[in-house]
């Protein structure tokens, strides 16, 4: 059985400064809504289309450089490196947080639990 590689390094891009993510889950929301109607058939007849949201929650270390101001991030990009020099990344731009909180641990290092909402998802 052959080894399989998988997803590389995941980099968030704060004003050109790189600070390396641990943890990361996205969630993407359609905006679609059920609509609901007064039918004989007592069921939902279909859909409205909405505004489509992308949410991520990310921990990520504290540089020793010094500490970022999380909470005025605005404009930063998150990208997902592939391994090797075959895939492709996948960026999340115009990233900017809703929620900061810290996370410290007795065998970890200090860290950062951040919510952020990106405007737009690309495939490069």
């Amino acid at each position: 059985m052959a080894l399989e590689e998988y997803v590389g390094a995941i980099v968030l891009e704060v004003d050109g400064q790189e600070v390396e993510v641990v943890d990361l889950s996205i969630t993407s929301k359609t905006g679609r809504k059920l609509v609901k109607s007064m039918n004989r058939t007592g069921r939902a007849k279909g859909f409205a289309a909405g505004v489509a949201e992308i949410e991520l929650s990310a921990t990520v270390v504290v540089p020793l450089g010094g500490d970022l101001d999380w909470e005025a991030i605005e404009g930063a990009k998150l990208t997902i490196y592939p391994p090797g020099a075959g895939g492709r990344r996948e960026s999340y731009l115009d990233c900017f947080t809703t929620e900061v909180g810290d996370k410290y641990g007795v065998d970890n290092e200090a860290r950062r639990d951040l919510k952020l909402n990106a405007l737009r998802k690309v495939i490069e």
